[in-house]
């Protein structure tokens, strides 16, 4: 069925137009600024006099948890929380169970997401002190980036090797994703905490154990292998100030939305629902986070999207495992900041659709033109604001740290592919995204 969208303010490639478009055949088919398109035959009319009509969002940063770790969350039920966040393509990590670190374990997630995902999808390869072979077996057009844990992670996926780091960065033909922590000193300032506190200290000294220090030396390190191998580089959920001054060049960073959201004072309110790693630290660093958004070095605007069940948010900074569920209210959260006069609309599609596109080489997504596929979200603000409660949360583990926040903005359309897969209201469950295709 073809759909016409008309009347929208139509924001993208940095400007915003009252505009209307043609969808066919899941692309964009024609675009015109300053009118409307007449109605054809069979064809579907939206009328978004109002509305916001945006380029599908792209999560670069998400753990939908499969396979292994379905209980608390899966591919079918975070895509249809993404669809209602107006995300229409995620970026999966490898840390599942079992592990992406083969060809062969990737190609058995791309099957599996086939049947399962309602967003497209694309899944990262990871890293280990001896897979090195198969990261350069992957197909370089199917997967977007290698994940590479420096520093800090679970289970065997710490490449912790001098010599496999240098090899990697010299031979990996692709963007090599980074998470930055140093664990020995991440270690020292636990120790130090229990003596202090007790065995579990209290969720409010997490960002003095996972502590600036601890990301600056291992963000450091990634961009000193970077600058000298010539490597791409990308460093995920930044979270402090200084590790801005490391971007530029060959390096890119990305912002997470928790970290542009809360600082270290709203462990008291929240509790165990913001815990993440990188720990969410003080004022000045989410300032200077919120700066970089519109100063060019933040690129990518990510969510690190991890959905734990709300009993293991339970306890205190040793006990209480990191990691939220955000993809829902990503979009949302940053138009409320448009709001707030943090960054414009305009710088906002840049670095949630475009950039992404563009820095991961995502075949014909991220911007509203003809011929693209028909990735697209339609967005209202609302003068009275609604309250989001536990009953709105799509994701599996039911619960979001937004939870009792009032907001003004709403998706009200997302389309993948150019059929309507959220309308406002509920997800359209037989419709499925597609594997993305990178350059």
């Amino acid at each position: 069925m073809k759909t016409i969208i008309n009347n929208a303010t139509i924001v993208n490639n940095g400007e915003s137009h009252v505009g209307s478009l043609l969808v066919c055949e899941g692309r964009i088919e024609r675009i015109v600024l300053g009118g409307e398109i007449e109605p054809q035959d069979g064809c579907r009319v939206v009328d978004a006099t109002g509305m916001y009509l945006l380029p599908g969002v792209i999560d670069d940063h998400v753990h939908f948890r499969e396979p292994g770790m379905t209980a608390k969350a899966d591919m079918h039920t975070e895509s249809m929380a993404a669809t209602a966040g107006g995300v229409t393509s995620v970026l999966d990590m490898p840390n599942v169970v079992p592990q992406t670190t083969t060809v062969e374990r990737w190609r058995q997630r791309m099957a599996l997401a086939r049947e399962r995902m309602h967003v497209n999808y694309g899944f990262f390869i990871g890293a280990t002190n001896d897979n090195l072979d198969e990261i350069l077996a992957m197909p370089p057009t199917e997967y977007p980036a290698v994940k590479l844990f420096m520093g800090s992670s679970t289970g065997n996926m710490l490449v912790d090797k001098r010599e496999m780091l240098e090899e990697l960065f010299a031979k990996t033909p692709k963007l090599i994703m980074t998470h930055c922590e140093d664990t020995a000193r991440i270690n020292a300032n636990m120790a130090e905490a229990r003596q202090k506190y007790g065995d579990d200290p209290d969720i409010t000294h997490h960002a003095e154990i996972r502590d600036a220090e601890a990301c600056w030396q291992s963000s450091a390190l990634a961009a000193e292998m970077a600058k000298a191998s010539g490597a791409r580089l990308h460093i995920a959920h930044i979270s402090t100030e200084r590790e801005l001054a490391l971007l530029g060049g060959n390096i890119t960073g990305e912002a997470c939305v928790a970290h542009l959201l809360y600082t270290d004072q709203d462990y008291a309110r929240l509790r165990g629902r913001i815990k993440c790693n990188p720990a969410i630290k003080s004022e000045g660093d989410r300032e200077a986070l919120r700066r970089g958004l519109t100063d060019g070095r933040i690129t990518c605007i990510g969510t690190d999207h991890a959905p734990h069940l709300l009993s293991e948010k339970q306890g205190g900074a040793r006990t209480a495992v990191s990691g939220m569920p955000m993809v829902q209210f990503s979009l949302v959260s940053m138009l409320e900041m448009v709001d707030e006069g943090v960054l414009s609309m305009e710088r906002m599609v840049q670095l949630m659709c475009h950039n992404p596109a563009t820095l991961f080489g995502i075949q014909d997504r991220g911007f509203i033109r003809e011929g693209m596929m028909a990735d697209l979200v339609l967005v209202r603000r609302d003068e009275v604001p609604y309250t989001i409660a536990s009953s709105d949360v799509l994701s599996k583990c039911g619960w979001s740290p937004r939870e009792g926040d009032a907001l003004h903005w709403r998706v009200m359309s997302t389309w993948v592919n150019g059929k309507c897969v959220w309308d406002g209201a509920k997800v359209r469950e037989d419709v499925y995204g597609a594997a993305l295709s990178f350059l």
